[in-house]
């Protein structure tokens, strides 16, 4: 039984704070401390979330400059294997320099720049680079760049590239450089 806010029950005459709630500014002393107790957790997680944000934001910016490095590295290093292939095709145009010097048979050095001539277009053709044909097509202006227009030899000839002044190129199928033509008109 409950006598003034003390414990009667117990013969120790202690008044029992939970034991009037309706009382006016009487607060329930649990309930105060679970507010604290959940205050303090929704700061905890809070603060673990602002740790982890901080951490993939510094992830995320490290990631970037990681990702920027190896983009340089690559753009600085992407034309090693060409270059490592190309030279090859140096040493016999060296060669072929050295020959033409002392050589007295015109056919042998026509052979000999034939020779290296070929070798530096397999060479190219292995790593990826094709010529455009476009001798007699229809003139196309996303291949070719017209340099001028001559009256056509023929009729068929009409809209059509007469000549390559300069050859376009394909690398890995993609054009990489457009063919200077004349267009028959």
């Amino acid at each position: 039984m409950q006598t003034n806010g003390q414990d009667t029950e117990n013969g120790k005459g202690m008044p029992d704070i939970n034991a009037d709630e309706n009382m006016s500014g009487a607060t329930n002393l649990n309930d105060a401390l679970a507010d604290e107790s959940e205050l303090d957790k929704k700061q905890h997680e809070l603060n673990e979330m602002k740790d982890k944000y901080l951490r993939l934001v510094a992830e995320f910016d490290n990631f970037k400059k990681r990702t920027a490095k190896e983009r340089i590295e690559l753009m600085q290093t992407a034309s090693r294997e060409l270059m490592v292939s190309l030279l090859d095709v140096l040493d016999d145009t060296d060669r072929a320099t050295k020959q033409i010097e002392s050589a007295a048979d015109i056919n042998a050095v026509k052979d000999g720049v034939a020779l290296v001539f070929n070798k530096l277009k397999s060479t190219l053709q292995a790593k990826g680079l094709k010529p455009m044909e476009s001798l007699h097509t229809e003139f196309n202006p996303d291949l070719h760049e017209a340099i001028t227009e001559i009256p056509a030899p023929t009729d068929d000839l009409k809209g059509k590239v007469i000549d390559d002044m300069q050859k376009g190129y394909y690398l890995n199928d993609k054009l990489i450089r457009f063919a200077k033509v004349i267009v028959g008109k």
